[in-house]
Formats: structure tokens, sequence, C-alpha cells
């Protein structure tokens, strides 16, 4: 229940600033109104496609051997750890 209380609460906050900002561009309720159900309705779309690309660079992240790995297998062992310590 709380989870769509606080949906329904950044719904509503989305709507209100979209309708806010643009009012206060265009001085336009009718462009206000428009632009208030065109944000979410854009943010609900482009959302999943935001969330793939960072899903896709963290397992880009998680792929690659660590900066450290890196330096101990290069024979820097010193400055392997020293990183590790100041991580």
């Amino acid at each position: 229940m709380l989870t769509l209380v606080q949906k329904t609460s950044q719904v509503l906050l989305h709507m209100s600033v979209a309708f806010g900002v643009t009012y206060g561009f265009t001085g336009s309720l009718a462009v206000g109104g428009v632009a208030a159900i065109v944000e979410p309705v854009c943010n609900v779309m482009l959302l999943p496609l935001h969330d793939r690309v960072w899903q896709r660079i963290r397992e880009r992240l998680a792929s690659r051997p660590s900066n450290v790995a890196k330096r101990c297998a290069a024979g820097h062992a010193g400055a392997a750890a020293a990183a590790v310590m100041h991580s």
C-alpha cells in the first residue's frame, strides 16, 4: 500500500512540476496541462530504456578485471596494495 501511495505521489509531483514550469514560461494553462500529461508519459516510456543502459554498464564494469588485479598481474604489487589501502 505504501508503494502505491509513494508512486502516486511521484506522478503527481512530476505532473505539478511539468505544469508549473511550462505555465511559468508560456503563461498558458492549456500548454501547461499538455506538458503535465506528456512529461509523465515520456518518463514511463523512457525509464526502462534508462534502466537497461545502466544495467549494461554495470555488467561491463563487473566483467572487467579491477585496476588492482591488473596492477598485480603487471608486477606492481606495491601500487596495487596502496590502491587497496586507499579505497
